[in-house]
């Protein structure tokens, strides 16, 4: 296959929807050869910070000299967007070559009785080929949903990181907080520390499950912490504290956001677990990864024709709050527009009272996907917490109208409610339109 038909192959493993389980999974890789098992893995999981947990830790490899990948999902613009070696996305025409051989084990599968496999997982084996194929030392995989039965699961970490718990997916990871955290605990393996910062239920979830196999946790908030500051001369940084450290321990982020101080103290600590083993990851790399990594679209600063502008992935309550959060840190006395999409399997009325303030403005918008929310469904929503708010039946109309908006107010604009939105509105706004 090229690249356009690899495209028309994933749209057509849509309809196998998605289905948990491993046993797919399994038979997928063994038919690849295992390639899961030709490198070292770190293990990513948890409701939110997941993705920069992800970009930070690979970072973090690549400072020290270590060749590595990385695996995270969805992707904003592009499938070559989610796997990358040494910090290069995949290319088209690579991605396209290993998809044939991993089409060409599906349709073995299948002719041998198996259940065929769904999108996701051929593209989790696609990029357990492809850092096989680079010769990577390291690969930080994250979830895509859940843990226990994600198709990742078949892997063997030499890490875990289960960043936080909160209500998202509900649906299909047991229906309560309680169930999903048993779905993130699902990761955990025999003997594999756990680094978490998960609290209260979730937390005493994740920590019987690490007795029971005999691995180590260390907890956010109990062996180690972090606080965010802001130095005069510009810019943020995180005090590090920890059981192996006794005086707090500056390191200066790249990633803005109030949250991102604690998903930093996750990565800080598995680096220093790790640098036990292995004498490259020195704090020299660690703060060279923290100063200089990027994840696109969460709080990422932006401008456009002279409006101030900020991207957040944000797509459940925790997010939003802690997006919220960070706006009102950073920008507390801008007024706000917000242009918003989102899905209609989310908590809308829980996610904008987190967000809005009394006067804020919002313009929303359908994000490019089946699961979408109608524009004007989110709309009312707004509307009923005393806003102005307009929908639009159009993004790039919707976006014109949201610049249109924060121009007259000399507002901040805020582009957030689901990565199918803001991944497309990201795109206009650095292309130009």
């Amino acid at each position: 296959m090229n690249y356009a038909e690899s495209l028309h192959y994933l749209d057509e493993l849509n309809t196998f929807g998605i289905r948990l389980g491993l046993a797919r999974m399994e038979e997928l890789c063994a038919r690849l050869g295992n390639p899961e098992r030709s490198y070292t893995t770190i293990h990513i999981a948890g409701t939110n910070g997941k993705g920069s947990v992800t970009q930070m830790m690979d970072a973090v490899f690549r400072a020290a000299g270590i060749r590595s990948g990385r695996y995270l999902s969805p992707h904003l613009i592009s499938y070559t967007e989610r796997m990358s070696v040494d910090g290069h996305d995949i290319s088209e025409e690579q991605f396209a070559a290993l998809l044939t051989r991993v089409r060409a084990a599906a349709d073995e599968m299948v002719a041998a009785g198996h259940e065929h496999p769904t999108q996701f997982e051929a593209l989790t084996a696609l990029a357990f080929l492809y850092f096989r194929e680079e010769q990577v030392e390291i690969a930080v995989i994250e979830t895509g949903l859940g843990g226990l039965l994600d198709s990742t699961n078949v892997i063997e970490p030499a890490l875990t990181i289960i960043t936080n718990v909160a209500m998202d997916h509900a649906d299909r990871c047991g229906g309560t907080l309680a169930g999903i955290a048993e779905h993130k605990a699902g990761i955990i393996k025999e003997g594999v520390p756990v680094i978490t910062a998960a609290t209260g239920e979730p937390l005493e979830i994740i920590e019987r499950r690490a007795e029971e196999l005999g691995a180590d946790v260390f907890v956010c908030g109990e062996d180690f912490s972090s606080q965010i500051f802001f130095p005069s001369g510009g810019g943020q940084c995180v005090a590090f504290h920890s059981v192996v450290c006794r005086e707090p321990e500056p390191f200066a982020l790249a990633l803005a956001g109030v949250h991102q101080a604690e998903n930093a103290a996750l990565v800080i600590m598995a680096a220093k677990l790790l640098e036990r083993e292995d004498v490259r990851v020195t704090e020299k790399a660690i703060r060279t990864a923290l100063r200089t990594v990027r994840h696109p679209a969460r709080f990422e600063i932006l401008a456009n024709e002279g409006v101030p502008v900020v991207i957040d992935g944000a797509h459940n309550p925790a997010g939003m709050r802690a997006l919220r959060t960070g706006l009102d840190t950073y920008f507390p006395d801008l007024p706000r527009v917000f242009l918003l999409g989102i899905l209609k399997d989310k908590d809308i009325d829980t996610m904008l009272a987190a967000l809005l303030r009394p006067g804020d403005q919002v313009v929303t918008v359908r994000p490019n996907s089946e699961r979408a929310a109608a524009a004007d469904v989110v709309a009312a929503v707004a509307a009923g917490m005393g806003l102005v708010a307009v929908a639009c039946d159009d993004r790039a109309k919707g976006l014109d109208e949201a610049v249109r908006r924060a121009h007259v107010r000399s507002a901040l604009l805020v582009v957030a409610g689901s990565l199918y939105l803001v991944g497309d509105i990201r795109a206009m706004l650095t292309a130009g339109r």
